[in-house]
């Protein structure tokens, strides 16, 4: 068996679907892990849903920002954005399948058995791997929860809290948690959290830094995220793994074998 890592597809399925068959991937063999963001951009968000979740127990994601933004829309097509490709997905005769489907995926997932934890925007600093998997759950529960899903949807878009305290409670620690897991790039050593840029990790907010670049908790846990195109997929840190090389801007879907670090890489045309 072999497990793979791709990273950010954002409806672009042509490039995944070139990727997996370089490699020969056979659900029945072999693991996919998606980092996030499967939809929203691209041209095929509605037919990568529905491709990933015919993958079946093959495929692992986690949820990204796009993905959470699919689901608040859904509830609310007001939400809707002109850049969003999100429309056919939600006219879909099977929309409800696949909302429920990726209302069951988390937001962190970990190979104890690897030394491997991957979550879409990546960990701060501040918090361990298991405790990531802990406060992760805390959303998971939300989302999966038919009662609490539309009140945390209404309130999940915001900057406030900026930085992390256990003493958050209600909305303010699930926001929190969720801009952790899904839209960090720089930040303080005490977590605090910066929104505004999307510069390469040379430019960082006065102050901030990469969040790879800090101290962790514990670095003998590497770290699979996508999220952050501006790097190119090129952290030097090891044991940081960042696989979001831009493809639905134009660039390239990048694909990981978990085990080897072997990168392969399929351009978007799309």
């Amino acid at each position: 068996m072999t497990v793979y890592a791709v990273g950010d597809i954002q409806g672009c399925l042509k490039p995944l679907q070139c990727l997996l068959q370089e490699v020969d991937f056979t659900p029945s063999r072999d693991t996919l892990w998606c980092v996030g963001d499967l939809v929203n951009r691209g041209p095929a968000s509605l037919d990568t849903l529905r491709y990933l979740d015919s993958l079946g127990n093959a495929c692992i994601s986690v949820l990204g920002n796009h993905d959470l933004h699919l689901l608040a829309a859904a509830y609310d097509a007001k939400r809707l954005r002109k850049s969003d490709t999100l429309l056919p997905t939600l006219q879909a005769p099977d929309r409800e399948r696949l909302l429920d489907n990726l209302r069951q995926r988390p937001l962190a997932h970990m190979d104890t058995q690897r030394g491997l934890i991957m979550t879409h925007a990546g960990i701060p600093p501040i918090w361990s791997p298991q405790e990531t998997l802990v406060l992760a759950a805390e959303v998971e529960a939300v989302l999966r929860c038919d009662q609490q899903l539309p009140w945390f949807l209404d309130q999940m878009y915001g900057n406030e809290p900026a930085c992390w305290s256990p003493e958050l409670d209600g909305v303010k620690r699930l926001r929190a948690i969720t801009n952790y897991l899904t839209r960090m790039r720089f930040c303080r050593a005490d977590g605090t959290l910066d929104f505004k840029s999307k510069d390469t990790p040379d430019q960082p907010p006065k102050g901030y830094a990469p969040w790879f670049t800090l101290p962790r908790r514990d670095p003998t846990i590497g770290i699979i995220f996508g999220h952050w195109a501006a790097l190119e997929g090129k952290v030097t840190v090891p044991g940081i793994h960042a696989l979001d090389t831009g493809c639905v801007w134009g660039n390239s879907l990048t694909l990981m074998n978990v085990d080897t670090g072997e990168k392969r890489q399929c351009d978007c045309d799309h």
